[in-house]
C-alpha cells in the first residue's frame, strides 16, 4: 500500500474500530454487572417483604399471601415466585407456582443464599433463600425467585443501545478521519500541482507557503528542479550543436558528390548512402531532443496555431503537385508535446502522404478519450498490413520508386513514443490508401 491517504485512513479506521470494540466490551461488562446488582437488590427487597408477611401472619399462614401486595405472585407462571417451608415440612407457596415447587430447603445454614437455577416451571430463575427464626421460636425457610428473562431483556436492550451509539461514533469517526487526512494531505496536492506548473514557468517553489514538515522537501525539490532544467537545457544545446557540426560537412560532401554526378560519374549509391546517413542522424538527434526535453517537463502545444501553419505550408506543396489537401480539425485542442517536435512528426506524415497520394490527402483531428488523434490519409497505393511494423520501426524503404530514406515514419514514431504517444498505420476507409494516426495525450494547460 503506497498511498499515504489509504494508509492514514486504514490506520484510523482500524484503531477506531478497535477502540469501539474495547469500549463496547467494557461498557457491556460494566452495565451488565450493574443490571445484575439491581436485579439482586430487587430480589432481596422482595425477600424481605415475604419475611415481613410471614412474621405478621405466622399464626395464620394462609394469610401470608394477603400481606404481599405484588399481583405478579397471583398470576400463574408469571416468573415471580415465593415459597415458605417450615422446619416440620409445611410448605406455603405463591399462586404463581400453581402445582410446582421451588427447590426444597437444604439443611439449615446461616446467611442469605443467592443462586441461579432452572425450576420445575421450566423458567431459568435467580433466587434468594434464607433460614429465619421468628419471635415464637419457629424456624422457616423463605425463598423468593424471579425469572432471569427480564435481566436478559435488559441486557439485550443495553447492548442494542450500545451498538447503535458506537456505530454512530464509528461513522462520525471515519468521516472525521477522512476529513482530517484530506486536510493534512492537501499541501502535498498543492505541491504536486505547483511542481508541474512551476517547471514550465521556471519559477521556484515557495517553502514558506507549505507546512514546516514539508518545507525541507520543497527546498530540495527547488534544487532538483533547477538542476534538471540545467541538464535539459545543456542536452538540447548539445544536440543542436552536434546537428550544426554535422550539417556543414554533410553539405560539403553532398555538393562534391552532386558535382561528380553532373560529370556523369557513378556516385548514385554514395548519394543514397549519404541520404540515409543524414536521415539516421536526424532520427537520432530528434530522439535525443525529445528525450531530453520531455524528462520531467510537461510541454504543451496549441493545435490551432501549429495546424494552421502546417496546413497552409503543405496545402501549397500539395497544390504545386496538383493534389488537394482537405482538413477536418476540431478547434481548441492542446497536446502534451513540444511544438517543434509535433510539427516535425506531422510534417513527416504529410510529406509521405503528398508523395504517395494520387490526388487526395485528408488531415483530421479529434479527441479520443484522454488523447488527441491526428490522422493523415491519402488515396495512394498504401502499405501491406504485414509491413506496418517495419515502416514505423526499421526505417527501411519499402518502395524505391520514389526518392526518400524511409525514415520519415520511424522518426515520427520515435518522437511520438518520447511523449507517451503512438503512431499507427492502417487502410483509409475514406480514401482507400494509407492512413497514419498520431495519438498523443491531451493537455488541459
Amino acid at each position: 500500500m503506497r498511498s499515504l491517504r489509504a494508509r492514514a485512513l486504514t490506520g484510523g479506521v482500524v484503531w477506531a474500530i478497535l477502540a469501539v470494540l474495547i469500549g463496547v466490551y467494557g461498557l457491556d461488562t460494566l452495565l451488565s454487572a450493574q443490571a445484575k446488582r439491581r436485579f439482586d437488590a430487587l430480589l432481596l427487597n422482595r425477600h424481605t417483604q415475604v419475611i415481613v408477611a410471614l412474621a405478621n401472619a405466622a399464626d395464620a399462614p394462609q394469610n401470608i399471601a394477603r400481606g404481599i401486595g405484588d399481583p405478579a405472585y397471583s398470576r400463574p407462571f408469571s416468573g415471580e415466585y415465593w415459597q415458605i417451608e417450615g422446619a416440620q415440612g409445611d410448605i406455603i407457596v405463591s399462586r404463581s407456582l400453581v402445582d410446582t415447587l421451588l427447590p426444597r430447603a437444604e439443611p439449615q445454614a446461616d446467611g442469605v443464599l443467592i443462586r441461579s437455577y432452572t425450576a420445575d416451571t421450566g423458567d431459568d430463575l435467580r433466587g434468594v433463600s434464607e433460614w429465619i427464626t421468628l419471635d415464637d421460636g419457629s424456624d422457616w425457610h423463605v425463598q423468593v425467585a424471579s425469572s432471569v428473562q427480564t435481566l436478559i431483556d435488559e441486557r439485550d436492550a443495553l447492548r442494542n443501545s450500545l451498538v447503535l451509539a458506537f456505530g454512530a461514533i464509528v461513522i462520525f469517526g471515519v468521516l472525521g478521519a477522512f476529513l482530517q487526512v484530506t486536510t493534512i494531505l492537501r499541501p502535498l496536492g498543492y505541491l504536486r500541482r505547483d511542481v508541474l506548473t512551476r517547471w514550465d514557468s521556471e519559477e521556484g517553489l515557495q517553502p514558506d507557503t507549505y507546512p514546516v514538515e514539508v518545507a525541507p522537501l520543497v527546498k530540495d525539490m527547488n534544487t532538483l528542479l533547477e538542476r534538471n532544467r540545467d541538464i535539459v537545457s545543456r542536452s538540447r544545446r548539445q544536440a543542436a550543436d552536434l546537428a550544426h557540426a554535422i550539417k556543414t560537412p554533410s553539405a560539403i560532401i553532398r555538393n562534391e558528390l552532386e558535382e561528380l554526378q553532373r560529370q556523369k560519374l557513378p556516385v548514385g549509391e554514395s548519394l543514397a548512402a549519404l541520404d540515409r546517413l543524414d536521415a539516421q542522424l536526424k532520427r537520432s538527434l530528434a530522439r535525443m531532443r525529445a528525450d531530453g526535453g520531455n524528462a520531467g517537463m510537461r510541454p504543451s502545444t496549441d493545435l490551432d496555431t501549429a495546424l494552421g501553419r502546417l496546413g497552409r505550408a503543405f496545402g501549397a506543396l500539395a497544390g504545386n503537385d496538383r493534389k488537394t489537401l482537405t482538413t477536418d480539425i476540431k478547434p481548441g485542442l492542446r497536446i502534451r508535446m513540444d511544438q517543434s517536435d509535433f510539427e516535425e512528426v506531422l510534417g513527416n506524415l504529410l510529406d509521405n502522404a503528398i508523395k504517395w497520394a494520387k490526388g487526395q490527402i485528408h488531415l483530421s483531428v479529434r479527441t479520443d478519450g484522454d488523447n488527441v488523434l491526428v490522422c493523415v490519409a491519402d488515396d495512394g497505393p498504401g502499405i501491406a498490413q504485414d509491413d506496418y511494423g517495419a515502416a514505423t520501426l526499421s526505417g527501411q524503404r519499402l518502395d524505391t520508386s520514389k526518392p526518400g530514406t524511409g525514415l520519415g515514419l520511424a522518426i515520427a514514431n520515435d518522437l511520438a513514443h518520447a511523449y507517451g504517444g503512438t503512431v499507427t498505420l492502417g487502410k483509409s476507409d475514406r480514401l482507400g490508401g494509407l492512413v497514419a494516426c498520431l495519438s498523443l495525450p491531451a493537455s488541459g494547460v
